[in-house]
């Protein structure tokens, strides 16, 4: 299976950023136990790149790992360097969908127009991060005129609004702080409630 099909039978993307690094194979492995088999690390973290080398040689073969807040083509060039399978970004930068493709990995840019979302489908992304995701109402009239692109709605996403945004078409979706809050001080109790959160978001998108 590829990259791009198992984003889409997994869809949900853990999105981890700025967690110490030292607690990052714990967060990670916490997730996994959840369900959450797909986990962007951002680029505005500390250490992002040694993050991902370490997660990716650890638990590649658990998890699929990818790099977020992907602003220009050298980021994408060293988190797929360091193991990033999938590219994201806040915003739409051809470059960065190029060299990602180039690369042979999945690319999925950031955009929030009707325009903007065909212009990064047309350049060859993979799939559209909709961002910021606002309502399930606007995602399903964004998927009504194309429903040929698939859109992963990022930001505002929660566990009793997630079924609603995959009625309204979406293929997946970035979960961040209602998932994994780096804020907190990462405990033993800190990872037994994130597998479980884990697991709600997992039952929630499979209704």
């Amino acid at each position: 299976m590829s990259i791009l099909q198992h984003i889409k039978e997994n869809q949900l993307v853990a999105i981890v950023r700025g967690a110490d690094p030292k607690d990052i194979l714990s967060i990670a492995e916490a997730l996994y136990e959840g369900g959450i088999r797909l986990l962007e690390i951002t680029m505005n973290s500390t250490e992002p790149l040694a993050a991902i080398e370490q997660v990716s040689n650890k638990l590649g073969d658990k998890l699929i790992i990818g790099a977020g807040t992907v602003l220009d083509s050298t980021m994408a060039k060293d988190a797929i360097h360091a193991g990033a399978h999938f590219i994201l970004s806040p915003i739409l930068d051809k470059r960065v969908i190029e060299t990602t493709k180039s690369l042979n990995r999945v690319s999925i840019p950031g955009a929030y127009t009707a325009t903007e979302i065909y212009q990064a489908y047309q350049m060859g992304a993979d799939i559209i991060k909709v961002f910021p995701a606002t309502s399930p109402s606007y995602l399903k009239d964004i998927a009504g005129p194309l429903p040929h692109i698939p859109l992963l709605p990022t930001g505002g996403i929660t566990i009793d609004n997630i079924a609603n945004f995959k009625k309204a078409g979406a293929v997946g979706f970035g979960i961040g702080s209602a998932l994994v809050d780096t804020k907190q001080q990462v405990t033993g109790q800190y990872l037994l409630n994130l597998t479980h959160t884990a697991r709600k978001f997992v039952e929630a998108v499979n209704v």
